[in-house]
């Protein structure tokens, strides 16, 4: 945890932020099981609760009264029976004491608090539940039928979280550093292992060790495929043959949740072809456009069409995309190679705040997100500030079915020659992402040592383990 005073802090300027008064209803995460109740899943605590209480352990939750200041966190100390299985743990009221909370109550006696607070006519203040016992609970506790929380929930205490959470505070910006340590370890370990005849899943389990062995396991389920055309491919069970490109998509969590997340492409044969340099210089080229424009004041939108530009041009002088890389751009007609978004924010989550509404974290009053072709999938479009962590993460990618769909359809034909990137389907993807800061004068990129990148760094760290 951090120094206890730094929760005393949050909380203060959420109270001040909320300015409709009432009471904030802030539940933690419960375990859930696997196969049968008593084997759960890892427990990964709600990150907002981490944010204003750093305890992470299930089944608690917490009220905040922002016209008394009152707070109050409801939990239950372990029976013995508990404590048989687990040892001797703290007792809640320890706990509080270690985020500047001197309440504590029973976890059944908060349906009586928040009861009371409705009766009154009180505001009763709560974030989009993402897991459905967190819905049940709010459901029950507030009156408000489950299906219809949607339509309850504080907008004024989303913005409050979202305004204090993206930007990140010193303390938050060196777990975040700790985070990309880790990730660097991950990475160079894939490249060390990356070779002819390996298994996508011994690479996958060797990173994923690392990420439990120096944090909190990993930031999001890793991605490692030599056919990373497939954007979010979760399938382990290839073997890896000379001439592909191995795509690594992974990062881990430090043991206070703060995340990282870095994607390298490399060749399995140690050694990229003619054709594998071309396009993946393309990519870096738009990670490193990317990094040169990010700055406080610039829309993340525009620095988004910009790296998309990089990749437009990179692919007309390629002979796959023809025309003016600007109109392509303006059209939409780089998103059959490249159909994500540059980046998103990142902190206690990997896809930062993600689930108290995309709507109120990566855009806002000023940026709305379009529906229009080559920028729907961009998850940040906002004015960027000093604080903000994000992510930057251009590729290129031959999807077959793809290329076939907008062929059949002709669409974008000025822009897009078919013919020759047909002759790419089975080539794969790549992907460069790394993990900025934006700082008051510019932008940093994080980690201490950044995960071998160029074509020759990439080469020549991985001859050493060959």
């Amino acid at each position: 945890m951090f120094p206890k005073e730094s929760y005393v802090a949050r909380r203060a300027e959420l109270r001040r932020r909320v300015t409709r008064g009432g009471i904030i209803l802030l539940p933690g995460n419960v375990e859930s099981p696997v196969n049968y109740p008593n084997n759960v899943y890892h427990f990964r605590q709600d990150s907002t609760f981490l944010y204003f209480f750093g305890l992470n352990l299930p089944s608690m939750a917490a009220v905040i009264d922002i016209d008394s200041g009152e707070e109050i966190i409801f939990a239950d100390d372990l029976s013995m029976d508990d404590i048989i299985w687990t040892g001797p743990q703290p007792t809640v009221a320890e706990l509080a004491a270690r985020c500047g909370v001197s309440d504590t109550r029973p976890l059944a006696k908060i349906d009586e608090v928040v009861r009371d607070a409705v009766q009154r006519g009180r505001s009763v203040h709560f974030l989009p539940p993402y897991r459905a016992e967190n819905k049940f609970f709010i459901s029950r506790v507030t009156g408000i039928k489950a299906e219809a929380l949607a339509d309850h929930i504080s907008v004024e205490l989303a913005l409050a979280v979202v305004s204090l959470r993206d930007k990140k505070s010193q303390e938050e910006i060196e777990e975040i550093e700790k985070a990309c340590e880790i990730g660097y370890m991950m990475h160079t370990t894939a490249m060390k292992m990356c070779r002819p005849g390996v298994v996508e899943r011994e690479i996958a389990g060797a990173i994923e060790g690392i990420a439990l062995q120096y944090g909190a396991g990993v930031s999001f389920t890793s991605i490692v495929s030599q056919n990373g055309e497939t954007l979010h491919n979760h399938y382990y069970g290839n073997t890896l043959e000379e001439g592909r490109l191995l795509l690594v998509d992974a990062g881990a969590e430090t043991v206070m949740n703060y995340s990282s997340d870095f994607t390298r492409t490399m060749p399995v044969s140690g050694k990229f072809t003619q054709r594998q340099k071309d396009v993946y210089n393309i990519v870096l080229a738009a990670n490193a456009r990317a990094f040169e424009l990010s700055e406080p004041g610039k829309l993340y939108r525009d620095i988004h069409l910009e790296a998309c530009t990089v990749i437009a041009q990179g692919l007309i002088n390629l002979g796959i995309m023809k025309g003016d890389a600007a109109e392509a751009v303006n059209a939409g007609a780089h998103a059959l190679f490249m159909p994500h978004g540059l980046g998103h924010m990142m902190g206690l989550d990997v896809h930062d705040m993600e689930d108290i509404g995309e709507k109120y974290v990566g855009y806002d009053l000023e940026t709305k997100r379009s529906t229009e072709l080559g920028v729907s999938a961009l998850r940040m479009g906002r004015r960027l500030q000093p604080g903000m962590v994000m992510t930057v993460e251009p590729g290129i990618y031959f999807i077959p079915a793809y290329i076939a769909k907008w062929k059949s359809e002709g669409l974008n034909a000025q822009f897009v020659n078919y013919d020759k990137a047909e002759e790419f389907c089975g080539f794969g993807g790549i992907r460069i992402e790394d993990d900025l800061l934006i700082t008051d004068t510019g932008n940093r990129m994080l980690g201490k040592k950044r995960v071998p990148a160029t074509v020759e760094e990439v080469e020549e760290f991985m001859a050493q383990y060959r």
